[in-house]
């Protein structure tokens, strides 16, 4: 007769949740164990919970531990109690429907870590209308042969041309090598809109610092010396790690909020659910304020942009069904 997995029962907000073989490993190199993940996430629950709340959100599980096989999960997966919230959506391309994860309560992101997920990775939209995104997402992802010290050069004129537009800014490390930013915006465009001003605006970050940065689609075309302003992460079913998401690496690094003054010193080993819950303690949830309606973008000069560069010969935005640009 099979015996029952050792586990330890958490209580989060009313929730009593049910963790299973809380001492298994994830983080070898660290000797971090489900539970810790468990704890890191119930540490820095406002911050988790701001970044995916009602947000379609794809899993990136880890079963064995990081370093195991990584299950990338679109639907929530079994065994869900009934509190647990998703969203249906529906993928033309293959003619099918999801229910994805839909995080209310971080109860929910307790439960999926229960589900072995280490990642979440919300899309830039939410439940009610998820063809209509209120989030436009800068993504610096540097080349091969890039070095962080490139990704602060490009950070300093995203933020220069970011406050030119009148703009607010939300940096966050990417939990790898690159840095994200994130801008709240009025959800009046669909994805081809957001994406189509994304690239509006990673043409101008290339025009002032040639040097360093590309917009070429193609990676194989790309210099990898350089770094790619990734545009097509405001495509239609893209996302990356939240803030405050664990990224699957052994030293458990996580995708971080910073204050823009912090980039030139800060160095994404920084920041890991060893260091991340004191941090988030100390000075809580540097993104809390990304709602203020004070903090909200009008995208119609970024589509001014496009429509003068693309009158100028400048390509409008691959079709990110015709290949993947990274």
């Amino acid at each position: 007769m099979p015996t029952k997995s050792p586990s330890v029962e958490i209580e989060v907000d009313g929730r009593v949740i049910r963790v299973s073989n809380p001492d298994r490993v994830y983080f070898p190199q660290l000797g971090a164990t489900k539970l810790d993940l468990v704890d890191y996430y119930l540490a820095v629950g406002p911050g988790i919970v701001n970044a995916l709340f009602e947000r379609p959100c794809m899993l990136h599980r880890f079963p064995k531990g990081v370093e195991g096989p990584k299950v990338h999960q679109k639907r929530l997966p079994n065994g869900a109690p009934p509190w647990v919230e998703t969203v249906q959506l529906h993928f033309p391309r293959f003619d099918r429907t999801a229910d994805e994860l839909c995080v209310t309560e971080l109860g929910a992101v307790v439960w999926a870590v229960q589900m072995s997920t280490v990642e979440f990775h919300p899309w830039n939209s939410r439940r009610e209308d998820p063809e209509s995104p209120d989030e436009w997402r800068i993504d610096l992802d540097p080349g091969p042969l890039s070095d962080y010290d490139q990704v602060r050069r490009v950070a300093a004129v995203t933020h220069e041309v970011l406050d030119e537009l009148g703009a607010v800014g939300f940096p966050k490390t990417s939990g790898g090598a690159g840095l994200h930013v994130y801008v709240r915006i009025t959800p009046d465009h669909d994805h081809k809109g957001v994406r189509r001003a994304a690239l509006a605006f990673a043409r101008e970050v290339e025009r002032r610092i040639p040097d360093d940065v590309t917009t070429t689609w193609w990676r194989k075309d790309r210099d990898p010396h350089k770094l790619f302003v990734d545009y097509n992460q405001n495509a239609r079913d893209h996302t990356i790690a939240a803030a405050y998401s664990v990224r699957g690496v052994p030293e458990a690094r996580v995708s971080a909020p910073v204050q823009w003054d912090e980039i030139d010193d800060a160095e994404p080993q920084d920041f890991t659910i060893v260091t991340m819950p004191a941090r988030f303690a100390e000075i809580g949830d540097l993104h809390a304020d990304i709602d203020d309606p004070a903090t909200t973008f009008d995208l119609a000069p970024l589509l001014e942009w496009a429509d003068r560069d693309e009158a100028a010969g400048a390509e409008p935005p691959a079709e990110p069904d015709a290949g993947e640009s990274s």
